[in-house]
């Protein structure tokens, strides 16, 4: 497997891809998180993240919107009372980069203000117009997920090889996030394992990752916990951490670049491992 090279700051922070595959620990500032993980007080948010920090974590990602299918919408003005005051109080208490995972232009707004360095758009772009040019004006790192899942209100589900759909989902995010400035070595894609159309194409863009290098970018996958995880395994969501390393592995192996997980001590350990055997790092 050939990695993107090349080099990407976020904050204080350098990431060189290729050397080996970074670490997102999730924190989620959502009551209604799919994984039952929210964290909605600042000082537990602050011993979550230096805990996330002290187990591998190479970036920490702050969410104030479950995005799992049927969550009530947030609005902009509590998504931020979620995640503004958790984003003041971490970027004091670590060292690692702060990411805020919205793709509402003035929840990023604040939380870049806040102290985030990263914005992970979870809507490519597309649900906010706005939001494009201010990633450019900041100068900061933008993921790019494919989401195949129809807008609320619309029942079509788009037809076609899942590869396909998602390469152009991804090089739509590409046109717009080029056209409002923002600089190709700010740009990590994500497939959007979970926001496909079911569990069978998760499954297939995980075994076809290596055809999104074509795209030239890191990329960021996000298995943890995934329902396409308990279906296989018949397991809740509280039971699948070997599921969770299992996909993670096949992503690295396959190409990823970033893994945006839960369970950062044991996931971290996987990613050493499977950097060892597939970037000849050591072990």
């Amino acid at each position: 497997m050939k990695y993107v090279t090349g080099v990407t700051r976020c904050g204080n922070t350098e990431f060189r891809w290729g050397e080996r595959t970074f670490i997102m620990g999730i924190l989620n500032a959502s009551p209604d998180s799919f994984s039952g993980d929210g964290i909605a007080q600042a000082d537990e948010a602050v011993r979550y993240a230096l805990a996330l920090q002290e187990a591998g974590a190479d970036i920490i990602d702050i969410g104030g919107e479950s995005t799992r299918p049927g969550a009530n919408p947030v609005s902009v003005e509590e998504e931020i009372r979620r995640v503004i005051p958790v984003i003041t109080r971490v970027v004091r208490a670590v060292r690692v980069p702060l990411s805020v995972d919205t793709s509402k232009y003035e929840v990023a707004r604040t939380a870049l203000q806040a102290g985030a360095a990263l914005v992970n758009d979870q809507q490519g772009l597309r649900a906010d117009s706005h939001l494009a040019g201010l990633c450019a004006e900041h100068g900061v790192p933008v993921v790019l997920m494919a989401n195949l899942r129809p807008p609320p209100g619309d029942s079509a589900i788009p037809r076609g090889d899942v590869m396909e759909l998602v390469v152009a989902s991804l090089r739509e995010s590409l046109r717009i996030a080029r056209n409002a400035g923002i600089k190709d070595g700010n740009i990590v894609l994500d497939p959007g394992l979970g926001f496909l159309r079911g569990g069978a194409d998760d499954l297939e863009v995980l075994r076809r990752l290596g055809e999104l290098a074509a795209l030239g970018k890191p990329l960021l996958i996000g298995p943890s916990r995934k329902s396409f995880i308990g279906r296989v395994l018949d397991l809740p969501v509280e039971k699948r951490r070997e599921g969770t390393a299992a996909a993670m592995a096949v992503g690295i192996a396959h190409g990823a670049d970033i893994v945006r997980v839960h369970d950062v001590p044991e996931m971290a350990r996987v990613a050493r491992m499977s950097d060892a055997i597939m970037r000849r790092g050591q072990p």
